[in-house]
């Protein structure tokens, strides 16, 4: 496969998502599977997606490696059977300290808006620049960068919080128990429509916001400022 070339997207939700929704809400008890292998044979789906897709790429990607690392406390709760709680925590963490990091670099000399949503690999970044610089609008643009990181890591902390709630909701069988996989199952489903979802519109609006705003700044339509 072209390294280049992006999987398909509904593949990725059918591997990661429902597959292992339907492992663990119908393949865990003593009659099936079993509840330990029900839940490791579920985690292996999206932790082989990950290793697969950084494979694919050459390359670390940070959200793979997120998924990776996500998906091995998962199965770190349920081998050592924590308490529910600690899937809530887990699953708000992530996000949370994403959310944090994000935040903190708006006082750093690179906010992260630059790495995550105005990148070469979206926007023509040296045009929009040299049109910055020919209407010396760079500093206006380098304040509506820090606006967008803030509000970025805002979709991040509503994605936090979402998922704790949606956990504890959810999820209240202790783990190692064929109940805990089925509400782990119900869960994975859900999550994709009550918190991904919504959290990529936030992220499409933000950058429709930027783009707006660099438009504005540097007389580019948005065709011109976007890569191809």
């Amino acid at each position: 496969m072209n390294p280049a070339k992006k999987p398909n997207p509904l593949l990725e939700i059918g591997v990661t998502i429902l597959v292992p929704a339907l492992i663990l809400m119908k393949l865990s008890g003593e009659n099936h599977l079993g509840n330990l292998r029900a839940l490791l044979v579920a985690l292996a789906f999206p932790l082989g997606w990950g290793l697969w897709d950084g494979w694919r790429r050459r390359k670390l990607n940070w959200l793979s490696v997120l998924g990776v690392v996500s998906t091995l406390l998962t199965g770190g709760i349920g081998l050592l059977a924590l308490d529910a709680f600690w899937l809530a925590v887990k699953e708000a963490a992530v996000p949370g300290l994403i959310g944090l990091v994000i935040l903190g670099s708006t006082w750093t000399r690179t906010p992260l808006i630059r790495l995550l949503v105005f990148n070469a690999t979206l926007f023509d970044v040296d045009r929009v620049h040299k049109a910055l610089e020919e209407k010396r609008n760079v500093e206006l643009f380098e304040q509506r960068l820090r606006g967008a990181t803030v509000m970025l890591a805002a979709t991040f902390f509503f994605s936090a919080v979402g998922n704790f709630i949606l956990t504890r909701w959810i999820v209240s069988s202790p783990a190692g128990t064929t109940a805990f996989n089925e509400e782990l199952g119900r869960l994975t489903l859900l999550s994709y429509p009550i918190i991904a979802v919504p959290s990529m519109v936030m992220m499409m609006g933000l950058m429709f916001w930027l783009a707006r705003g660099a438009k504005a700044l540097t007389g580019l339509d948005l065709g011109d400022m976007l890569q191809g």
